[in-house]
């Protein structure tokens, strides 16, 4: 099977609404006018790929374009608590970079893509995953040494898909859902 480049990903009705939320912006800032408001929110709303979604947004400048805002983060935590919750932006590919810390990620009100690749590098932290309903998790390669991997979601189909793999040496993962 060959392997989709993000442009031609499906895209979900929260990206479209982000996007919508966007368009509105340019229309607040005189950046496009009420007809090209129009044209871009329907093209936006019946976009199925992320390169169609996109494309209304090419010419706007300062405007967040979701593609490049979702391509890669990492996040470093030594000693320390990194929280994310509530309404953010999830990229499609996140690092997890945890000592002797703790990472708390809640996904239930964030702006999940369809697939997110996690990478994660943990040594005697506890990183804790709060996963939307009707997800799915794959832990397969995950390499566990002296620690704790507990998945509690179980779920190898469903949408948005986690794809988690990297190291846990002395530390603990949580994967769950809300309750």
């Amino acid at each position: 099977m060959t392997e989709l480049s993000p442009r031609e990903l499906r895209v979900s009705d929260a990206e479209r609404e982000h996007v919508v939320g966007l368009l509105n912006k340019a229309v607040g800032r005189g950046m496009i006018t009420l007809d090209e408001f129009t044209v871009r929110t329907d093209t936006a709303l019946g976009a199925k790929t992320r390169a169609e979604l996109n494309a209304v947004l090419v010419d706007l400048p300062g405007m967040v374009n979701t593609e490049a805002a979702r391509a890669r983060t990492e996040l470093k935590n030594t000693m320390s608590t990194t929280t994310r919750k509530g309404h953010w932006v999830v990229p499609q590919e996140l690092v997890i970079r945890n000592t002797l810390g703790t990472t708390n990620l809640d996904f239930t009100a964030a702006d999940v893509p369809p697939v997110v690749n996690i990478d994660l590098d943990v040594s005697l932290g506890t990183v804790k995953l709060l996963v939307p309903a009707g997800s799915s998790v794959n832990i397969d390669a995950v390499e566990v040494t002296a620690g704790e991997l507990k998945d509690k979601v179980h779920s190898s189909a469903g949408n948005p898909h986690f794809q988690i793999k990297g190291s846990v040496r002395g530390g603990t993962v949580v994967i769950k859902r809300k309750r």
